[in-house]
């Protein structure tokens, strides 16, 4: 405020916030039940039980952004991915009002490019550590063999890993 004297502030209001994501998440919860949470307007959803009722994972998502917009005046984006990670990364390439699709066939391709900071876990040590290394995308790093990536990061490094060839098999919870 002091260099923006001018600015204007507003009280956040955490219990329009609130509903608001108890609406969207009402949503989402009519084309599955698998809705897993991540904060009051983020969640994972798991439609493959639903895909006889609402068609491909791709309708789905289109399903939902429209119905927020209809129903809610608001803009959503939507990553559909074969997993969370993927489907998190495609969710936030586009925001605020994006909807990016990940090829199962095209995994590498999507994350190749995109920079190791993307990658869950790494936080800024780590990402200080691989660049210091030389490693600054995705690609750089799923090249990188084994025995040298778990030398500087342990068991974690692994995961990393993991993460860098698109494998994430945790369940919707």
């Amino acid at each position: 405020l002091e260099l923006c004297p001018d600015a204007v502030v507003l009280k956040p209001r955490m219990e329009v916030y609130d509903a608001i994501g108890r609406d969207i998440r009402t949503r989402m919860r009519r084309l599955t039940p698998l809705v897993e949470p991540l904060s009051l307007d983020e969640a994972f959803l798991d439609v493959a039980p639903s895909k006889m009722l609402f068609g491909p994972a791709v309708e789905i998502g289109e399903r939902i952004k429209r119905d927020i917009r209809d129903e809610l005046n608001l803009v959503a984006s939507v990553g559909v991915a074969p997993n969370k990670f993927l489907a998190k990364i495609a969710s936030d390439l586009e925001k605020p009002d994006g909807f990016c699709v990940v090829d199962p066939r095209r995994v590498q391709d999507f994350l190749d490019p995109l920079p190791v900071e993307r990658l869950w876990g790494i936080g800024k040590t780590g990402t200080a550590k691989l660049h210091n290394q030389g490693i600054r995308t995705i690609a750089q790093l799923r090249n990188r063999p084994v025995e040298l990536i778990q030398a500087s990061f342990g068991e974690p490094g692994l995961q990393l890993l993991r993460l860098a060839h698109g494998i994430d098999d945790r369940p919707v919870v």
